[in-house]
């Protein structure tokens, strides 16, 4: 898994490509940790991912329950396969998918 992380003023915009999995959740838990300080704008763009796991929907969550407190996240590009994924769990009522 890749994170290219951009920043601009409160808004911050991670791509994620790869497989976010119980190998690389950790990576993304730790980068959203150290990057949301401040934030009021998340956006996650999902173009390039090409799995996400229970520890991916996990980190998700936790993003997403930090950003219910300071701001906004979004998920964007999200493909077929991942999206499906979102629909099983019920994340789709939880996450802002555009």
């Amino acid at each position: 898994m890749t994170i290219e992380k951009t920043k601009n003023g409160t808004e911050l915009c991670l791509s994620i490509a790869g497989r976010l999995d119980t190998t690389t959740a950790p990576e993304l838990e730790k980068e959203l940790k150290d990057s949301l300080e401040g934030v009021t704008s998340l956006i996650l763009d999902m173009g390039k991912l090409e799995y996400i796991s229970s520890a991916g929907l996990r980190v998700l969550l936790s993003a997403q329950k930090i950003m219910n407190r300071q701001g906004e996240m979004k998920l964007r590009n999200v493909n077929e396969t991942v999206a499906e994924i979102f629909e099983v769990t019920g994340f789709t009522d939880i996450l802002t998918i555009e």
